[in-house]
């Protein structure tokens, strides 16, 4: 249970799942953010944490990971429930997104490593037949394919020869009004309605027989559809219609198909927004400097390095840091009373415990250190700020005296309680006595809480009560500034002098003050800070041994685990010693046979005799010195060599650590020689600025050769193999052949007669290849409006070139209208290369005469 109703709102979570939503990609990620709510379950706890923990190993690890895209289909998808319904093609395309997001997510999550990731899947399924059956109808764009059907090819093809026919007709009687003076030089056809006409003045419209559908805002122009022309976009309409049809036809059969697979898609875009959801969690731990904690059941608070999620944020906008909070309640200290001066992070620390746990209860990751503990509680009550209501009738006072009566109804056990200012708001003889009872029955249900006071009853309640811990608010008393450090075990003082004489009271008031309240009270205080001091003192101490014990324990761990691995290591190279003696035994006996029979075969030769002795000899004096070492000598040379293996293998690892970069460097060439056949070229450092006719070249980064057929000085003609092409001369290289060539390039004389050919270069697997990589990410349009007139000639000077290297059939030059400088330019360039069959004008509904296509 949480109270009051606006307990997130208190606390400031309404924030953190502001901040958690903004992380999520689609609306079924948002919406998984707005549905979580808090749970008491340990178990579920746990496994949605280690969904967070392994969703950020997830995306540490794994390439190339499927993201959820923000796509929402699901009504969409519900409406193809009834018969004759059908998606669009824009939602046809997202569907196959997001089921390929979906099976992609899926092949992850099924590893070993992501055993929660994988119980989040749950029961659903990858549908590649439908993405299959997507991808014939539907491309990339979105849009329907021309194959869709025969029926629709036939529709397209159709009206594209009758879109041509128009423009071609148009734009004669455009030229003919022009000449005519009927017409602007600058004017081109345009679309009104769906249908191409010409812009005329207003005085002259009679003079071109046609149709007026519309004319200009400002009553300059009207536009004509020619009565040449009439019939044809009568017809392009009707296509357009039987178009339309079919591509209905089309949708309603690909619906059919994804009909009885519903309910398969509906729990894919459940999986997908899960997903969506676990990620904003990573996302959110990055941001807030989290973790997500392994969950204890039962009540458990046992905090190390807790940070306010919103603090931290805030302040590291700032550059600054938050001071972290240590705490602890356990079944022997459930009450903490927190005393201190105001404004010194009582609020905060209150606040912080409040977020930090119902974070925790709600799946999300905690910014606290990872040997932090955390429990559950079943309640998480809070009484923070002032409620008081004209409406109700309740000052604040009677505002907390409500929280506290549903408190007392409610706590046990497992209730965690949020109090700031126990007492406050009202004459504080009473209050402070009203809040001790209240204290006391909470302490009696057995029930968690962190309080702040001022009240010194209460502080005493605390040193006297069993299950009640002071803890204290620090503050430097020389720079009169609070520390928001929380020290456990002794109360703290509010430093009400010290804090009225910074803030510039006059000094009789407060000696006033003080002699009101006396010296005792006063001194008392100042042994409280000293006390509170040295206990700071001693356990900065504490911690640095703690530190340097647990530093040495995982020395001496490290040290038992080496021993471990050495007495190991002994007793295998002890046994293969053993082993080897077995062996040596084996073969001097062996010898020792084979000797004997030697003798005998001998027939008792002295000489030959004490030769066979004397290996004998040797042989065993040999096996006593490997037998005298097997103990130390053998030992240590094994693990010398097991020392030399070692350092062998991260030899080996770093050579080929090396040979792949070096393997890369050669993989990230354009097109790498292999060709072991061919004939082999060299190239030369930097290319020749004057580059004879007759040169053997290359293309800078290729390897196919050619010749220069004549050149310009910055322009060649070059010819490869049966192509021939102009190219700037920078972008070439000269090449030495290393064998002997016939006396003619690629069928033809070889220019000059003076230089040898080189032969037609063959193409190699590895370079078709390339060539087959460069056509996948050529583009085939270039843009050069806004460029000057030599940028633009540069430009379309290499595209060209590229076309024709990776051999595209039609490429389209965007230069745009205006004055005509650019198209001109780009023409006269295309009239005279040998590659380009032709060129003209876009068809009218595609740019017209801003756009020229090229056939090559």
């Amino acid at each position: 249970m949480i109270y009051p109703q606006n307990f997130e709102a208190k606390i400031g979570f309404d924030e953190v799942r502001r901040l958690l939503k903004e992380k999520c990609l689609g609306i079924l990620g948002k919406e998984k953010a707005d549905a979580i709510s808090f749970t008491s379950d340990a178990a579920l706890l746990n496994r949605l944490h280690s969904q967070t923990r392994e969703m950020t190993s997830l995306l540490s690890e794994e390439e190339n990971v499927p993201l959820p895209n923000s796509a929402d289909l699901r009504e969409a998808t519900m409406r193809l429930r009834l018969e004759g319904t059908y998606m669009e093609e824009e939602e046809l395309s997202s569907l196959r997104r997001s089921l390929d997001v979906a099976r992609g997510l899926m092949v992850i999550v099924s590893k070993e490593e992501y055993p929660s990731l994988r119980e989040a899947a749950g029961d659903v399924i990858a549908l590649p037949n439908i993405i299959e059956r997507i991808d014939k109808v539907v491309d990339k764009y979105g849009h329907l394919k021309d194959n869709a059907s025969p029926q629709l090819q036939t529709i397209r093809s159709e009206l594209a020869r009758t879109e041509g026919s128009i423009s071609r007709t148009l734009n004669s009687i455009l030229r003919m009004a022009q000449s005519e003076g009927l017409v602007d030089k600058d004017a081109s056809p345009t679309m009104r309605d769906g249908r191409l006409v010409i812009p005329v003045a207003p005085g002259l419209k009679r003079k071109i027989a046609g149709i007026v559908h519309d004319e200009s805002a400002s009553g300059k122009t009207v536009f004509i559809e020619p009565t040449e022309v009439v019939e044809a976009n009568n017809r392009i309409r009707e296509l357009e219609a039987e178009e339309r049809r079919e591509i209905i036809r089309i949708l309603k059969e690909v619906a059919a198909e994804i009909r009885p697979h519903i309910q398969s898609i509906m729990k894919s875009f459940d999986f997908l927004g899960t997903m969506d959801l676990i990620r904003a969690k990573t996302l959110l731990a990055e941001a807030i400097g989290g973790q997500a904690p392994e969950v204890e059941r039962g009540a458990v608070v046992d905090w190390a390095m807790a940070r306010h999620p919103l603090l931290f944020l805030s302040l590291s906008r700032q550059g600054k840091s938050v001071v972290p909070l240590d705490i602890e309640l356990s079944p022997e200290k459930r009450m903490l009373i927190i005393s201190g001066p105001n404004a010194g992070g009582k609020s905060v620390c209150l606040k912080t415990v409040g977020l930090l746990q119902y974070m925790v209860q709600m799946g999300l990751p905690v910014s606290m250190n990872d040997n932090s503990r955390v429990g559950v509680f079943t309640n998480l009550m809070i009484d923070i700020g002032d409620e008081q209501s004209i409406e109700d009738d309740l000052s604040t006072y009677s505002s907390h005296l409500r929280n506290m009566k549903n408190m007392l109804r409610r706590a046990d056990a497992e209730t965690l309680l949020l109090i700031d200012e126990m007492g406050g708001g009202t004459e504080p003889t009473i209050g402070g006595a009203i809040a001790e009872a209240v204290l006391s029955q909470l302490c009696g249900r057995g029930a968690y809480g962190v309080i702040t006071t001022h009240y010194r009853n209460l502080k005493e309640f605390a040193d006297h009560h069993e299950g009640v811990a002071n803890g204290a608010m620090l503050y430097d008393r020389q720079a009169l500034r609070p520390l928001f450090i929380l020290s456990m075990g002794q109360p703290g003082s509010s430093f009400a002098i010290e804090i009225a004489r910074k803030t510039g009271l006059p000094e009789e008031v407060i000696r006033y003050a003080s002699d009101l309240v006396g010296q005792d009270y006063i001194q008392s205080d100042k042994y409280i800070q000293d006390i509170i001091r040295d206990k700071r003192y001693w356990e900065g101490k504490r911690q640095a041994i703690h530190q340097h014990e647990k530093a040495l324990e995982e020395s001496r761990a490290r040290l038992e685990s080496s021993i471990t691995e050495l007495e190991k290591s002994r007793k295998a190279i002890l046994a293969k010693a053993k082993e080897e003696a077995a062996q040596l035994l084996r073969e001097a006996n062996r010898r020792i046979e084979n000797a004997i029979r030697e003798i005998r075969e001998a027939e008792a030769e002295r000489e030959r005799t004490r030769e066979i002795r004397d290996d004998l000899t040797q042989f065993a004096r040999e096996a006593e010195e490997i037998e005298e070492r097997t103990k130390d000598e053998i030992i240590e040379k094994k693990m010398r060599q097991i020392e030399e293996r070692r350092r062998r293998k991260e030899k080996r690892r770093r050579e080929k650590a090396q040979e792949k970069v070096g393997a890369d460097r050669i993989s990230a060439r354009p097109l790498p020689q292999e060709n072991a056949g061919a004939d082999r070229v060299s190239a030369r450092p930097a290319a020749d600025s004057s580059l004879p006719s007759g040169s053997l070249v290359r293309i800078k980064g290729l390897t196919q050769t050619g010749i220069i057929e004549k050149t310009d000085g910055k322009t060649a003609i070059i010819i490869f193999g049966d192509v021939r092409t102009r190219m700037a001369i920078d972008r070439l290289e000269p090449v030495n052949p290393t064998a002997s060539v016939g006396a003619t390039h690629c069928g033809r004389p070889r220019p000059g007669g003076a230089h040898p050919a080189a032969e037609p270069a063959r193409m190699s697997r590895m370079t078709r290849e390339v060539i087959d990589e460069r056509r996948s990410r050529f583009h085939q349009d270039l843009d050069i409006r806004g460029l000057r007139g030599d940028e633009a000639l540069q430009s379309v000077i290499h595209f060209i070139d590229d076309a024709i290297v990776v051999g595209m059939a039609r490429v389209r030059i965007l230069h745009g209208t205006g004055g005509g400088i650019l198209r001109q330019l780009v023409r006269d360039y295309l009239s005279g290369v040998p590659a380009v069959s032709a060129f003209r004008d876009e068809h009218v509904q595609f740019g017209g005469a801003g756009i020229t296509v090229v056939d090559l």
